[in-house]
């Protein structure tokens, strides 16, 4: 989860593609525009242990949009596919 933030706040859409789970991936991402991430908080996680294969991760990402403050709030859902975890959708 907190490198998808870290690539969300660096623009690297490369990375974001990649950590996507093949069954929900987008064919093209354009970041360009879009708010700048300042700040995550991890607020609780439900699984997503080494010996699981789905996760969970609720946060807070803050940013700013045209100068004003945001903050987007997001239950995510994980899971692992060849053995690495890739985000799915929000629940």
């Amino acid at each position: 989860m907190r490198s998808r933030y870290s690539a969300f706040a660096l623009g690297d859409v490369a990375y974001l593609l990649r950590t996507w789970h093949s069954s929900t991936r987008p064919t093209e991402l354009d970041l360009a525009g879009g708010p700048r991430y300042t700040a995550l908080e991890v607020l609780a996680t439900d699984r997503g242990s080494m010996f699981d294969t789905e996760g969970a991760v609720l946060f807070r990402a803050h940013y700013r949009d045209g100068g004003r403050p945001g903050v987007l709030e997001e239950h995510s859902r994980f899971l692992r596919e060849a053995g690495h975890w890739r985000y799915v959708n929000p629940l």
